[in-house]
This record gives C-alpha cells, sequence and structure tokens, in this order.
C-alpha cells in the first residue's frame, strides 16, 4: 500500500482498535487461478504476540480455503470513516481555483500466512465469540446456546475456520493532514454542514487528529 509519511500510522493500539471496531475485513488470497477476495468478520485475538491473531470462518462452500498458496502470505483489508472531501470547501477554491476533489479515509492492512482449521470446538467457541461481541449492545443479546444443539452442529459442518497470525500491519489514516489549518477548518466545516452519520464521523476523526498532532 501506498503511504505518503504525513499519512502513515504506526501505532499497533490504533490499528488493532480500528480492527475491533470496523471488523468486516476483505481476505485477500493468491491461488491458481489468481487472486480471490472474500468479505468476512474477523475476530483480533490478543495472543500476547506483537500484532494478534485474526480468526474467523468461511462457507465450505467457498473455494478460497481450498485454493490458496500457503506460503505467500494472506491480506486481511480493515476499512474505517471515509468520506468524500469538496473542493468547495478549500478557500483556495475561491481565491485561485487551483484545487481538485479527494477523499478522505483511513484503512489498516494486515498480512501473515493463513491457516485452515476444521476443528468442531475451534469453530463453536469462535462463532460463539463473534456472536457475543456483536450481541453486545442488543437489549437481549442473541446467543448460538439460544439454537437447537443439532441445528447449530449442521451449521458447524457448513464452515471451515481459518487463522492469520499477523505478521506484518500497516495504517493509512488519510485525513487532511497535508493540508494547512484554514483549509482543514474548511473542510471541518463542509463536513458538519451536511450533518451526515458519515460526514459527522469524518469530521470527529479529523479533529481528534488535529488535536493529538498539536499535543506533540
Amino acid at each position: 500500500m501506498y503511504i505518503p509519511r504525513a499519512n502513515e500510522e504506526n501505532r499497533v493500539s490504533v490499528m488493532q482498535a480500528l480492527m475491533v471496531s470496523h471488523p468486516l475485513a476483505t481476505l485477500v488470497t493468491l491461488g491458481d487461478s489468481g487472486l480471490f477476495a472474500s468479505h468476512i468478520p474477523m475476530v483480533l485475538d490478543n495472543d500476547g504476540s506483537q500484532f494478534g491473531v485474526l480468526k474467523g470462518h468461511l462457507s465450505r462452500a467457498n473455494r478460497q480455503w481450498r485454493d490458496f498458496v500457503p506460503t505467500v502470505d494472506a491480506l486481511a483489508i480493515f476499512a474505517g470513516h471515509q468520506h468524500y472531501i469538496s473542493p468547495n470547501w478549500y478557500p483556495g477554491t475561491r481565491e485561485h481555483g487551483k484545487e481538485v476533489p479527494t477523499w478522505n479515509y483511513v484503512v489498516v492492512h494486515a498480512y501473515g500466512p493463513l491457516k485452515v482449521i476444521q476443528d468442531h470446538d475451534w469453530l463453536l467457541t469462535n462463532v460463539e465469540k463473534l456472536t457475543n461481541i456483536h450481541e453486545a449492545g442488543s437489549p437481549v443479546p442473541w446467543k448460538v446456546s439460544d439454537a437447537p444443539k443439532e441445528f447449530i452442529k449442521s451449521q458447524l459442518n457448513g464452515i471451515v475456520g481459518l487463522e492469520l497470525p499477523i505478521q506484518r500491519l500497516q495504517g493509512k489514516w488519510k485525513v487532511s493532514q497535508n493540508r494547512t489549518e484554514s483549509e482543514r477548518k474548511g473542510v471541518v466545516e463542509g463536513l458538519s454542514k451536511l450533518n451526515s452519520p458519515g460526514s459527522l464521523a469524518m469530521k470527529a476523526l479529523m479533529e481528534e487528529i488535529w488535536i493529538s498532532e498539536k499535543r506533540d
């Protein structure tokens, strides 16, 4: 991934936090048929290693778990907040017109060797953990044990587990760091006026980075 110095995020805790808060990963592998990508939620397990281990599962019908080169690292991509940035938000557009649109976004790339797991107990534990994490905010959280045991057993027979011990992490936070203070203020104002969930999330992220830079 191309990362200009201004957009590079090296803090492991920050990158891990994004993977936890935006858990739907794009899992990319290389196989005999070329590149293959699946979109699956993954759980980050802090196992004591430098970066942790990603765990998830695929449908048994998905050929990705059969067709990948084990000697080539897999790539799990986690995308966070993103938003279009209009030239109209920059003072320069009114002053000289030499501005163009861009896109702000945050993303983490996690690389490591992919391992396929077909153990029933591992699969059950992983599915329960994934479910418990995402049901936590529900007034009445659904649990895997709420479904009949034989039904869950049949569902587990239809999936295979995946482990990706993270060997390398890359973080890119492209949130107008290369812009002047007046230009950033213009972008924040423009995002605020849109008043959409996506624009307000990007506004908050930009302000967070801004405050962090001033503190440093």
